[in-house]
């Protein structure tokens, strides 16, 4: 988010799988900018302002616990990271 707004953090249970959720009331991303998001070194930022690897890790971690990560995001909307644990 660039300036004020919303961050929601969510957790339940859906078809038997537990799932912690963040959606914030941010920019949103394009589609191109999702396919990207969990490469490695991959950042939206200007050089020198982040290493790009935050996310890479973060699914590095998540998917090692057999767990998923999903992003569901649409410009101007926001995004929302889902942590789907296994059964």
């Amino acid at each position: 988010m660039e300036a004020v707004g919303t961050i929601t953090l969510a957790t339940g249970v859906d078809n038997g799988t537990c799932y912690i959720s963040v959606t914030d009331t941010g920019t949103g991303m394009n589609e191109e900018t999702q396919k990207k998001i969990f490469d490695p070194f991959f950042t939206t930022k200007e050089a020198g302002k982040g290493t790009g690897l935050g996310l890479h890790v973060v699914n590095k971690i998540v998917t090692k616990h057999k767990a998923e990560l999903h992003l569901d995001s649409a410009l101007g909307k926001g995004s929302t990271f889902k942590v789907v644990f296994p059964k």
